[in-house]
């Protein structure tokens, strides 16, 4: 059925690592190594994958990985046969009647969002403000924070064009200084769990963040090679 294959989490259509092991009949432990050999290479990894645990059914913590389309659709690029080429289309069509519903869907205003939080909390203060404090980034807003820092990091190494953004190496790496900068600043592994109240921060963060010294030489010392026709 299509729920058993694709899941609603945080309005974003998704499956697990779990469900494509099952439905692929792969040993899971398969697929977490198929979905971390992606993050070598992927850039975006974490806007289409999140680890995450889950109990088994002795109840001990397991780790999974939740993904997007996106995501089921890169790492089923590896999976071959004719068993496997019918739950890619099973998944696709779940992924769409999914997508579809959420469509259909009056998304709530983020006011909205907050006073139906505070509505669960019955024997609590419905205090508006601690719960924006304390909860982490909407998909509107992780997805704006998302384009500020890739628009940061193609300025700072010199457009789309040029040799440094080219240079996957160099890219990788920009990537990589910026969250690690991000990580120390916020102390937060993952910008969707970054609370609310600071976004404005993390977005002058990103403004106003450079690449140390050791790798702005790199990236200057990138775009001064000449273009390779």
């Amino acid at each position: 059925m299509t729920e058993e294959l694709v899941i609603m989490r945080d309005r974003q259509a998704v499956t697990t690592s779990l469900q494509v092991a099952k439905n692929f009949e792969k040993r899971h432990d398969n697929v977490l190594r198929d979905i971390e050999n992606l993050h070598k290479d992927v850039l975006n990894f974490e806007e289409m994958f999140i680890e995450s645990t889950e109990l088994d059914s002795y109840g001990r913590d397991r780790r999974i990985y939740y993904m997007n389309r996106d995501g089921f659709s890169l790492l089923a690029m590896g999976f071959t046969g004719k068993k496997a080429l019918q739950f890619k289309l099973k998944y696709i069509d779940a992924f769409n009647q999914m997508e579809k519903q959420l469509q259909q869907q009056k998304p709530l205003s983020l006011p909205e969002q907050i006073s139906l939080i505070a509505k669960g909390y019955e024997n609590l203060s419905a205090d508006v403000e601690d719960i924006k404090n304390r909860m982490g980034l909407p998909s509107n807003m992780a997805l704006a924070f998302s384009k500020k820092r890739n628009a940061k990091i193609i300025n700072v190494l010199g457009g789309k064009k040029s040799n440094a953004y080219r240079d996957k190496n160099v890219r990788a790496k920009t990537y990589r200084a910026l969250f690690s900068s991000y990580r120390e600043t916020f102390d937060q592994d993952r910008h969707n769990d970054l609370p609310m109240k600071d976004f404005d921060k993390v977005i002058d963060f990103v403004n106003n963040w450079y690449p140390p010294f050791e790798l702005q030489q790199e990236i200057r010392r990138a775009n001064a090679q000449l273009a390779i026709v």
